[in-house]
């Protein structure tokens, strides 16, 4: 539950952030949308061109500022080569110092040009406004205001055929990307030098403008189409276009009907601008806005974008949230997928229908989402990891406790039915031990653990989980909390391997003079419930059932059959074939009215055959079975010497009840299951 409300929190925080939009993200948001600037493909107009002034042009005409009848020269060059509208980027604000302003003048009466004017707030100017009708709102509280305008001298401003605003409007971080349409002085409109040309070819006398309670929304020149603008009047430059450049001083080419600008682009006299595409001639910016609006490309930031935007971060947030919380890991590509298609999309939406919108905070949010809810998941997977090491490192071997940690979803916990091979070791005769230790407790705690050490990880080693120690006693299995492949043989082996480790401890032992420790060994197979039992307070990876409690009689018979090890029946089937499997006896164990089967093991086969031994105690069986005790006894004192060693006290323990049951008087249907009267 913590990791989901953590998830909600991130959310509704990239929610709060978007929503008050500080302005950092403004930033963020701008260098974004700059991408898709980046990845548009140059165009080249073919209706509009430059002629530029540059070093050379100033080499051969001579320096800046000409005199204007150099420059009216200058312009019926233009005209002649054919040019339909020229735009003069320059302030004509001082009388020319060589007189000759009559003679561009006279140009100015003949040809469409355009010059510029450029706002100030520190001087008294001359700016000449344009007219404009207004509908809808008052639109002076919109634009950008100025105190006054540097213009042209009143002969040059009256006859050109327009005058604009040299201006631009730079974001926060110094790049422009949108140019005001038109400013404010007291009240009166003066267009931007883009504008003003558009409305020179398109013919028109003046503009209109339409603003809203939420600010300016287009403005139209009443032959062309409306050009939809933000709340201050600024289009969305779109920078794609580029212009031809021509020098002044070389010979011009064909610029019939063309809009010819004419720029000074010499060292020291040219503006540069910086832009989302790098840094571009003043010129430039004229030509691709004066295009932005001709070609109707309305670049905009729809009303309806935050919106979007928001939405965008809950709806996906909840997702991603989602996929990474309860979903396999590799599901989380889905946050890639969505952090990819966010720039995919907005690019998408741009390049086809101007539309500008934001992927850069969509985007952040969507992976600040994931890295929390990653980390969320994370930490619960390690706590989870931690809490299985603690509960099992000490029960199963290091690589389970890897394999459970590393897919946790391995371990059912609370109750699984499963079949379990289960061992149960005891210390026989372990009073007189710890008399050794009366004045000693420490010493035998001591000894408790060299023993039970080596036990524990011999089980563990062969796959086995230690279920619990009681005092000297083991009790383990296999085939839980993982799978365990021949759990019975696995079983089986390491009760040999635990014998062998006991004899080399017991020659430490008499070499210390302390007495030897003997134990017996019971196991069983057979469906049990595994799981975590205990209470809230305090719980154990444990197992119950039939099979464990049969298991645990098992281990308290190997004395009453004077071997080591008994194994039920389950365990030992198919097991011959590694081990020399032998039969007991059928028992039916204290607490139990059906019996059962019981073998034990003498240890791995080798190349040794035992399959006369193995028949000539089956035949020991059979008369024990059937009640024909004199060939019973006399066949159990013929193998107690020539089967094995370690099957001679078993043999004198069987010819010990044949005696007692002789004396008994039996059924003749009787089944030879003993019934032990003790654990």
């Amino acid at each position: 539950m913590k990791k989901w409300i953590v998830a909600f929190i991130a959310i509704i925080a990239a929610f709060a952030i978007r929503y008050s939009d500080p302005w950092f993200l403004e930033a963020v948001r701008m260098k974004a949308l700059d991408v898709h600037q980046q990845n548009l493909e140059t165009v080249i107009l073919d209706d509009i061109v430059t002629i530029e002034i540059n070093n050379e042009t100033i080499r051969q005409y001579g320096q800046w500022a000409w005199p204007r009848g150099l420059i009216a020269e200058q312009l019926v060059r233009i005209f002649s080569a054919g040019a339909g509208l020229v735009v003069m980027p320059m302030l004509f604000s001082e009388e020319d110092r060589f007189g000759e302003d009559d003679i561009l003048v006279d140009i100015l009466k003949q040809a469409p040009v355009i010059v510029g004017q450029i706002p100030s707030n520190e001087s008294q100017g001359n700016p000449v406004p344009r007219g404009v009708s207004m509908i809808g709102l008052d639109w002076t509280q919109w634009l950008y205001a100025y105190d006054t305008a540097i213009g042209p001298i009143a002969s040059i401003g009256e006859h050109a055929s327009g005058v604009g605003m040299l201006n631009v409007s730079p974001e926060s971080d110094g790049v422009v990307r949108r140019l005001p349409l038109a400013i404010q002085i007291d009240g009166n409109l003066y267009p931007s030098i883009s504008l003003e040309t558009l409305r020179v070819a398109a013919g028109d006398i003046s503009y209109q403008i339409k603003t809203t309670e939420a600010g300016v929304e287009a403005f139209r020149i009443p032959k062309y189409s409306i050009i939809q603008t933000d709340q201050s009047g600024s289009i969305w430059i779109d920078f794609r276009y580029k212009t031809n450049v021509y020098p002044l001083h070389e010979e011009l080419p064909d610029l019939t009907g063309k809009i010819v600008i004419v720029s000074l682009t010499a060292s020291g006299l040219d503006y540069p601008v910086a832009t989302p595409i790098g840094v571009i001639g003043g010129h430039d910016v004229i030509a691709t806005s004066l295009t932005t609006m001709m070609t109707g490309t309305n670049i905009t930031a729809p009303y309806w974008v935050t919106f979007a935007e928001l939405a965008f971060i809950v709806l996906g947030g909840v997702i991603v949230a989602g996929v990474v919380l309860v979903l396999p890991w590799f599901f989380s590509l889905i946050t890639a997928a969505i952090v990819v298609g966010t720039y995919f999309g907005s690019a998408y939406l741009f390049n086809h229908y101007g539309y500008l919108i934001d992927w850069s905070y969509p985007a952040l949010s969507i992976f600040f989402i994931w890295s929390i809810s990653a980390f969320m998941r994370f930490m619960e997977e390690f706590k989870k990891r931690q809490e299985i090491k603690k509960q099992f490192e000490h029960y199963l071997a290091p690589a389970m406790v890897k394999k459970l940690q590393k897919n946790p979803g391995l371990l059912q916990l609370g109750g699984d039915t499963r079949e379990l091979t289960l061992l149960f070791c005891d210390i026989r005769g372990f009073t007189p031990i710890s008399e050794q230790y009366k004045t000693n407790p420490q010493g035998l705690t001591q000894l408790i653990n060299r023993f039970l050490t080596p036990m524990t990880t011999i089980i563990m080693e062969n796959d086995g989980t230690i279920d619990k120690y009681m005092g000297d006693c083991i009790m383990a299995f296999w085939n839980a909390p993982l799978d365990v492949e021949n759990q019975r043989r696995k079983a089986i082996l390491s009760s040999h391997l635990m014998m062998e480790k006991l004899n080399e401890l017991n020659k430490e032992l008499e070499k210390e003079n302390l007495l030897p420790i003997n134990i017996g060994i019971g196991l069983n197979t057979g469906d049990v419930v595994v799981g975590n039992m205990g209470s809230n307070q305090r719980f154990d990876y444990s197992c119950l059932g039939d099979a464990v409690n049969l298991a645990a009689r098992l281990e308290g018979q190997s004395k009453g059959y004077g071997v080591k090890i008994v194994i039920g029946e389950e365990t030992a089937r198919d097991m011959h074939k590694d081990f020399l499997v032998v039969e007991l006896d059928k028992i039916a164990v204290k607490g139990k009215t059906e019996g059962v089967t019981i073998y034990t093991s003498l240890g791995l086969l080798n190349k040794k055959s035992y399959e006369m031994e193995l028949k000539q105690h089956q035949n020991f069986l059979d008369f024990y079975r059937n009640q024909d005790w004199e060939m019973a006894e006399q066949w159990a004192n013929t193998m107690k010497t020539e089967f094995d060693e370690e099957l001679k006290l078993y043999y004198e323990i069987m010819i010990s009840r044949i005696q007692e049951l002789k004396l008994q008087e039996l059924p003749e249907d009787w089944d030879g299951v003993f019934v032990a009267t003790t654990k």
